[in-house]
C-alpha cells in the first residue's frame, strides 16, 4: 500500500471538514508535562483530576502529573484540538472542566480562536444555554465568540452527552436534567 492509498486518521478536524491546525499550544503543553506523544491521555486525565469527575476512569500510571501552571483554560481547549484523533469523550470531559464560574471566559475565548476550537466551544455553549442559561463561561462565549462556520456539525457531541437524566425519580417524579458542571 502505497502512502496515498492509506486511510487519513480521523481528526476532529476531518469530522468537522475543517482544516487541521498545528497546534502551538499543544507542542508548549507536550513539553511542559512531560506528556509528549501521551499529550490527550494526559489532557485527559488531568480534567478528571480537576472536576470533570463524570469521566473517571483508570489512568496509565506513568502519565506525568498534574501541572498546576498549566490552566484550566488551556486543558479544556487542548481537549478541543481540530488536530486530536476524533473522541467524543474529550470534547464532553472539556465542557465539564469548563462549567464553572472559575474559568476565565475572555482568556477561554481568546483561546478558542487562536487553536481554532471556535465551533466546538460555541458548540458547547449552545448546548448549555438549553439547561443552565446564564452559566459562565458559556454566557460570556455565547455573547463574545465570533462564530467561525465548519462544513458539518453532526460530529460533535448531542446534547444528551453532557447532562444527568435522572429518568423518573424514586418519589414518581418528573425527570430531571442538570447540566454537567465542574466537581469543585
Amino acid at each position: 500500500m502505497e502512502l496515498k492509498d492509506q486511510p487519513a486518521e480521523a481528526t476532529l478536524a476531518r469530522r468537522l471538514g475543517d482544516a487541521p491546525h498545528v497546534s502551538g499550544l499543544a507542542f508548549r503543553l507536550a513539553r511542559l508535562s512531560g506528556a509528549g506523544d501521551q499529550l490527550v491521555e494526559w489532557l485527559f486525565k488531568v480534567a478528571v483530576e480537576r472536576g470533570a469527575s463524570h469521566y473517571r476512569r483508570e489512568f496509565d500510571p506513568a502519565l506525568p502529573p498534574d501541572n498546576p501552571s498549566v490552566s484550566d483554560e488551556e486543558i479544556g481547549i487542548a481537549l478541543c484540538l481540530g488536530q486530536h484523533a476524533y473522541n467524543l469523550d474529550n470534547l464532553r470531559a472539556a465542557a465539564q472542566l469548563l462549567s464553572s464560574p472559575r474559568i476565565d471566559a475572555e482568556r477561554l475565548c481568546r483561546f478558542a480562536v487562536q487553536e481554532r476550537c471556535e465551533p466546538v466551544i460555541l458548540h458547547l455553549a449552545d448546548l448549555a444555554r438549553r439547561f443552565a442559561l446564564e452559566l459562565q463561561p458559556w454566557a460570556y462565549v455565547r455573547e463574545h465568540l465570533d462564530r467561525r462556520p465548519v462544513p458539518r456539525t453532526e460530529a460533535l457531541p448531542h446534547w444528551t452527552r453532557l447532562v444527568s437524566h435522572t429518568g423518573v425519580t424514586a418519589s414518581n417524579g418528573p425527570a430531571h436534567t442538570d447540566w454537567l458542571c465542574r466537581n469543585e
